[in-house]
């Protein structure tokens, strides 16, 4: 069973060895292709209280079960709960512990409701893995509580089909929940994409919840073996395939992932540490190896007969019929770095299910409308992230690495820390070095698939073709939280002609 977050996360972040084993135990639950469990999730209403947990929330069989784990002993004295720890001492309980499982179901019911999902069959369960049998009490089913006789992942497959097996059946008249949609549903409630740096504050947090599109890719990615994922700069392609990639490796598959970009080895590395992953980049494969799942990163940068065939000898079965996942953004971004051919790519998008990513979660709106003005790109919808308008800059003389490093310290002075500010020349292709005031300068195509909070842009093209604008793209959606671009005259002549060519070409 596949679970979010993976086994690892879980078994840091949970309160109690009691949800460890049982995460673990789901975990290598088999039967049913579509399962899923989530676990620690908050609810957001609930009928007596803003906030309520669930343990744990299972899709199975079409059914969303709702799992309350109580470690170590649960008894009932005088009519009041109690949880007994390792040590003896006796805990009082607001309620049941089926009552609690109960309160969440109904909760994560009208949530979904409220949602649009329409009606779907749910069910609450209690596990008590320390103690032999659960207590004597009336208001439940034998079935729905679980103690340690169930713990082995046959014996939890088994309590959940007899949980499911006199489900209930959807009122007349009312709209039933597609499980399809019910299961992206779930994906976009529970998952949270990773957090890269709390310094982020407010920016970040508007993001820690996967979009409707996210969740929609991550749902795709667990279902089917072979999958395109297509998305502009700032969708989360990356942040998607780390989860992913998570997933897999969960799931006892080996897991490859690869890419052409030479910096996102350092972007990928602190999210899979401590991990069954491999992280190798295209151009440092080895020679005599087949993973059961291989995820390409950037895939634009690889889409060449050459490049497509040697990811064929990666995967066990070979591309037409194993398990692969790639994504890409083939029309901004595939004339920085690599090679991109458009009858391979055909061919490639006729071996697989294509998903879209369609929500920029990383550039403030300004940077969206820059983008779309002067090159006509598609970056996603720009409705999640608000912050500052885009700064042009004009200084006499040449727009030059002095008139960035001015911008950058001036940066510096309001507040960001310096190592948050990138200055990116649009006409380069070197790897990052210092500016004379210590500031990181780099390329567009070492800085794709990358980001930073505060950038600024200079050196822009003089003569604008595809290559041009790629680079440009690459440079302008790095940001997000500020963009400055440092224009001379003639740059200001050069952009308006580029807005004129693209008017007139509609």
């Amino acid at each position: 069973m596949i679970l979010v977050p993976a086994l690892a996360d879980i078994e840091s972040r949970a309160s109690s060895n009691a949800e460890r084993t049982v995460a673990r135990l789901l975990r290598d639950v088999e039967g049913d292709p579509d399962a899923v469990a989530f676990h620690s999730v908050d609810l957001r209403s609930h009928a007596y209280k803003q906030q309520a947990e669930a343990d744990f929330v299972v899709l199975w069989r079409g059914v969303v079960v709702v799992i309350e784990v109580k470690g170590g002993g649960v008894r009932r004295h005088d009519g009041v709960w109690y949880s007994i720890d390792r040590r003896g001492d006796w805990h009082k309980l607001s309620g049941s512990p089926m009552e609690q499982a109960r309160s969440a179901a109904y909760a994560l019911r009208d949530i979904l409701r409220e949602e649009g999902a329409g009606w779907f069959a749910h069910e609450a369960v209690v596990i008590t893995p320390d103690i032999d049998s659960p207590p004597s009490a009336v208001g439940w089913l034998p079935t729905h509580w679980l103690a340690r006789d169930d713990m082995s992942a046959a014996g939890l497959q088994g309590a959940l089909d007899g949980v499911v097996r006199n489900g209930r059946i959807a009122p007349n008249g009312q709209k039933r929940a597609r499980m399809g949609d019910l299961r992206s549903r779930l994906f976009g409630e529970f998952t949270r994409m990773p957090v890269i740096d709390a310094r982020r504050g407010a920016v970040l947090e508007e993001q820690s919840r996967a979009t409707a599109g996210q969740s929609r890719v991550l749902a795709a990615l667990a279902r089917n073996p072979r999958v395109l994922v297509f998305g502009g700069a700032g969708t989360g392609k990356s942040l998607v395939l780390v989860e992913a990639a998570k997933q897999e490796a969960d799931q006892g598959r080996s897991v490859l992932i690869t890419f052409h970009s030479p910096a996102l080895t350092g972007f990928f590395k602190p999210h899979i540490a401590g991990r069954s992953i491999d992280l190798v980049a295209f151009h440092e494969l080895p020679n005599e190896r087949a993973y059961d799942v291989v995820l390409v990163d950037e895939a634009q940068d690889m889409m060449t007969a050459d490049a497509m065939d040697r990811i064929d000898t990666l995967i066990a079965g070979g591309r037409a019929d194993g398990r692969w996942r790639m994504f890409l953004d083939p029309n901004n971004q595939a004339h920085v770095d690599g090679a991109y051919d458009k009858d391979v790519a055909d061919l490639i998008a006729s071996e697989a299910i294509i998903v879209d990513l369609d929500l920029n979660v990383r550039n403030t709106k300004a940077i969206v409308h820059v983008v779309q003005e002067y090159l006509g790109a598609d970056v996603g919808d720009p409705g999640i992230v608000h912050g500052e308008k885009v700064q042009w800059c004009t200084p006499l003389g040449e727009a030059q690495i002095g008139a960035a490093d001015r911008v950058a310290q001036q940066i510096v002075a309001d507040g960001a820390h310096r190592s948050d500010v990138w200055i990116i020349s649009t006409t380069s292709d070197a790897p990052p070095t210092t500016s004379p005031e210590g500031f990181v300068v780099t390329s567009p195509r070492y800085a794709k698939g990358l980001e930073a909070e505060h950038v600024v842009v200079f050196d822009l093209p003089q003569t604008y073709d595809e290559a041009a604008n790629a680079a440009l793209y690459v440079a302008l959606t790095r940001a997000r939280v500020s963009l400055h671009i440092i224009t001379s005259k003639r740059d200001k002549r050069n952009l308006q002609q580029l807005l004129k060519d693209r008017m007139f070409a509609k």
